[in-house]
C-alpha cells in the first residue's frame, strides 16, 4: 500500500530543476589534468577537455549561477605534504597532488567565484573522502548535476555514490572528459543507469525559471 501523500508518477528521471535546491558538482577540473606531459601522452584527452568539456563547462556554470544554484568543486589534493594522509589506492597507485601546489587549483577558465566551496579529496569517490553529503544536506540540494574528469573514474563514483545516498543525480556529459572517447562513451552507458544522462544545453532547459 502506498504512504499517503506519495505519488509514484511523480518520480521520474527526467523531472524538471529547481534551482533553489540545485548544486552543480565539479570534479577534479584542476591543473594537474592539463599538465604539460598529457600534451604528448594523452592528446585526445586534451583536445576533449580543451575544445568541448571546458567550454561546455563554462556555460553551465554561467547558467547554473545565473539561476542561484549553488556550485561545489573537489579536487584531488593532499592535506599533508609528503602525501600520507592519502587513501591507500593514491599511495598505491602514485597519486600525490602536494597542498596548495599549482596542479591543486582548479582551472582558471572555470575558477569558483565568490564563496563556492571547494572540497580536497585522496580517494575517487568524493562522497567517500570529504564531508560532501553532510554540506549537501545542509544547503538543502536535492538535485545534483556532475562534471568533470575523469568521466569513468570520479565522475562515475560520484554519480553512483549520490544516488545512493538519496540524491537525483544529473550527468552534463559534454562537460566530462576521460583518455578516450571510447572509455567516455563506455562509463555514461555503465553508470547511466543511476542518473540522467544530458547535455548542457539540456541540463539548462531543465530548469524551472
Amino acid at each position: 500500500m502506498a504512504r499517503p501523500g506519495f505519488d509514484p508518477l511523480q518520480l521520474r528521471r527526467d523531472k524538471r530543476l529547481d534551482p533553489a535546491v540545485t548544486a552543480v558538482l565539479v570534479v577534479d577540473v584542476q591543473n594537474a589534468e592539463i599538465a604539460e606531459h598529457y600534451r604528448t601522452d594523452k592528446p585526445d584527452y586534451q583536445r576533449a577537455i580543451h575544445e568541448r568539456a571546458l567550454p561546455a563547462m563554462a556555460r553551465l556554470l554561467a547558467g547554473a549561477r545565473q539561476r542561484g544554484c549553488e556550485v561545489i568543486y573537489t579536487v584531488i589534493e593532499s592535506l599533508t605534504r609528503d602525501g600520507r594522509d592519502r587513501s591507500l589506492d593514491h599511495k598505491l597507485s602514485g597519486i600525490h597532488v602536494a597542498p596548495r601546489s599549482h596542479e591543486a587549483q582548479v582551472i582558471a577558465s572555470v575558477a569558483p567565484v565568490g564563496d563556492e566551496i571547494v572540497l580536497p579529496k585522496t580517494s575517487s569517490g568524493v562522497f567517500n573522502s570529504t564531508s560532501l553529503d553532510y554540506l549537501l544536506r545542509n544547503l538543502g540540494v536535492e538535485n545534483v548535476i556532475v562534471v568533470g574528469f575523469l568521466t569513468d573514474q570520479c565522475v562515475d563514483m560520484a554519480v553512483r555514490d549520490g544516488a545512493d545516498r538519496g540524491y537525483y543525480m544529473v550527468c552534463a556529459e559534454d562537460a566530462c572528459a576521460t583518455h578516450s572517447a571510447a572509455r567516455h562513451a563506455a562509463a555514461l552507458k555503465a553508470f547511466g543507469g543511476y542518473c540522467l544522462i544530458q547535455t548542457v544545453d539540456e541540463v539548462l532547459a531543465a530548469f524551472t525559471d
